[in-house]
């Protein structure tokens, strides 16, 4: 598949891809599903259900052009705001597609998790997501994490109040707190911090989305929809992510 679009980009004047400087983590905040539809004349449904062959899709075209990390925001902690028909059809998402998916992720070698509060999930979402993570669990390939009733700013005061209580019980001083203790706090311990964000659809914002993690991840934007985004879009994402120097408040 790569060598596919190595030719096909480079037909674009994009450049080739170097083995060595492919970003690990790619953090995606897939927008412009309900956006996608109103343009084609469909309810907002069909949009959110194109945007979840959006996401097969881009998994396996990270798998073969060696990432290891790949975070979709699938539904955010302020996404409950939205009408009630439409968040039960999203919490019937996960359901569907790890139902028709699954087992292609499966002999692929991804590890599927979820980084959420999965106390809110409805009970069928939350099973379907437990028993991909269970299945999946022992493999070794891509780490297809999805960012599911997740927010940022609610992730961060949990952190706090954890830490207060490690040291109202003793367990630890002020003196103490460092960033690795916070970092080992975070839904996102399980993960290095995104070297990429992608987000579709032309917005130019974080909204709420792994708000410590992304502090020096390099951001790129597309006004391409999240259901429109392909295999030689994430290419020329990463091949824009190879142009830059990343210097961490360095010196190149």
């Amino acid at each position: 598949m790569i060598e596919r679009f190595q030719k096909w980009m480079r037909n674009k004047g994009v450049p080739t891809l170097s083995d060595d400087n492919i970003p690990r983590h790619i953090a995606v905040i897939m927008d412009g599903n309900g956006r996608w539809a109103n343009r084609k004349g469909l309810p907002r449904f069909a949009g959110h259900h194109s945007g979840m062959k959006a996401v097969k899709r881009i998994t396996i075209a990270a798998d073969a052009m060696g990432v290891k990390y790949l975070t979709m925001y699938a539904f955010s902690t302020e996404n409950w705001k939205r009408p009630k028909e439409e968040v039960d059809f999203l919490m019937k998402l996960p359901q569907e597609f790890l139902a028709i998916e699954l087992q292609e992720l499966i002999d692929k070698n991804v590890q599927v998790r979820m980084m959420g509060y999965k106390e809110d999930l409805p009970e069928h979402t939350l099973r379907a997501i437990e028993e991909a993570e269970s299945k999946t669990k022992n493999n070794t390939g891509l780490v297809l994490n999805f960012a599911l009733n997740y927010g940022s700013r609610r992730e961060l005061a949990e952190t706090v109040k954890e830490i207060a209580k490690r040291i109202e019980s003793g367990e630890l001083s002020a003196e103490q707190i460092t960033e690795e203790q916070i970092e080992r706090q975070l839904l996102s311990s399980h993960l290095p911090d995104p070297d990429l964000l992608i987000r579709t659809s032309g917005e130019l914002r974080l909204s709420n989305f792994m708000l410590w993690q992304l502090a020096y991840s390099e951001l790129w934007f597309t006004d391409v929809y999240w259901p429109e985004f392909t295999e030689a879009h994430l290419y020329e994402a990463i091949a824009e992510y190879q142009r830059r120097t990343r210097r961490y408040g360095g010196l190149s």
